[in-house]
């Protein structure tokens, strides 16, 4: 459109779960609810309009083998932008995505810095390796490299063991998250199993990914410490096949895998019920595929999560938790265009209609 151009979207604009308007105006690449006086070059798009979902476990720049190069990083987040996904937090990612930031075309990033691990304790080219004594040094380093989040991995197979087991000791831990939160930014972790939860918990983590180690008896320290979970169901479902392929070295490790997938939608439905905040995530890029995000929000409603609430877990609450505008006057006009009512039926989300991004319509 040109400089002078209008997008005029009416039908259905859901500003919220129950605050839906009859139409919006974009000027100058942001909301407006008031009809722009002398507007010429009017474009306009019908349909139910929603804030641009949010993937908030996606990974931007990193491949099976590590980071990627810039030209397939493209394309990871052009197949998140097509899928609708406007807002990504990067839950960890070894390449320098920063180039993004000055594309409009692309989907918007909060980072999380690098993955940090535990010495040959995650997967092979994707995180700081370290030791617990460096922990804090490095936490501090991603602070400051992210945007607002640091990831940790809180647990991993420990070939020893032969089972999932904590990556880092509870002082270490609880030195690092006071850091992060020192220098302004939130921490998450990657959690499969049950005995690495407690211990960040109490540490003041303020979010955990997967989190299929959840028993009820650690629900209510979740919801008295105020930490959120981002469960990855898409990514849970490649469980089986993972235990059956380290079956014969680690086969205590891939019996507990495989109970941990058989309890996944119960664990999530335990902690929604439970009051405790639940949000969207695809844990795409590595292995996983990107555009998922409608998938994801489908799994939660088949976990027992309700439509609308799921919904909201990858648009205004997500938006709330992530401190980014939805669809309010002057902001971004960042949304997606649908021919019926997502809260009604939330597989709409896979057909997007139109997607708007920056106030352009892509495609």
């Amino acid at each position: 459109m040109s400089d002078h151009a209008v997008l005029h979207v009416k039908g259905r604009v859901l500003v919220g779960p129950e605050d839906v308007r009859d139409e919006l105006w974009v000027v100058g690449g942001r909301i407006s609810y008031d009809r722009p006086a002398g507007a010429r070059d009017v474009r306009t798009v019908d349909g139910w309009a929603l804030p641009g979902l949010v993937d908030a476990h996606c990974h931007v720049g990193l491949g099976p083998d590590g980071p990627v190069a810039q030209d397939v990083a493209e394309k990871q987040a052009l197949t998140d932008r097509e899928a609708g996904t406007l807002l990504i937090r990067d839950a960890g990612s070894p390449s320098d995505t920063r180039w993004v930031d000055d594309r409009d075309d692309l989907p918007k990033i909060i980072r999380a810095g690098r993955h940090i691990a535990r010495t040959r304790r995650y997967i092979r080219g994707y995180a700081h390796e370290i030791e617990p004594d460096d922990l804090v040094a490095y936490v501090a380093q991603e602070a400051r490299r992210g945007d607002g989040w640091v990831k940790l991995v809180g647990d991993w197979i420990d070939r020893e063991v032969g089972d999932l087991a904590p990556s880092w000791p509870r002082a270490e831990v609880e030195a690092a998250i006071t850091e992060a939160h020192h220098l302004g930014a939130r921490v998450t972790a990657h959690c499969f199993a049950e005995n690495s939860l407690r211990d960040l918990v109490e540490a003041g983590i303020d979010c955990v990914e997967h989190a299929t180690g959840l028993t009820e008896e650690l629900i209510p320290l979740f919801v008295s410490h105020g930490v959120a979970i981002v469960p990855t169901l898409v990514n849970i479902g490649t469980f089986p096949k993972l235990a059956a392929g380290g079956e014969a070295r680690f086969p205590r490790w891939s019996a507990h895998m495989r109970r941990l997938h058989e309890r996944r939608y119960d664990t999530v439905r335990s902690a929604y019920d439970a009051g405790i905040p639940v949000f969207v995530g695809t844990d795409a890029g590595g292995t996983l595929p990107h555009g998922l995000v409608a998938a994801e929000v489908a799994e939660l409603v088949t976990a027992g999560i309700p439509p609308r609430e799921a919904l909201s877990a990858t648009t205004w609450g997500a938006r709330e938790w992530l401190g980014r505008p939805g669809l309010v006057e002057g902001a971004p006009a960042d949304l997606v265009v649908y021919d019926t009512d997502p809260r009604d039926d939330v597989r709409v989300l896979a057909a997007p209609r139109r997607v708007v991004l920056n106030g352009t319509i892509m495609g």
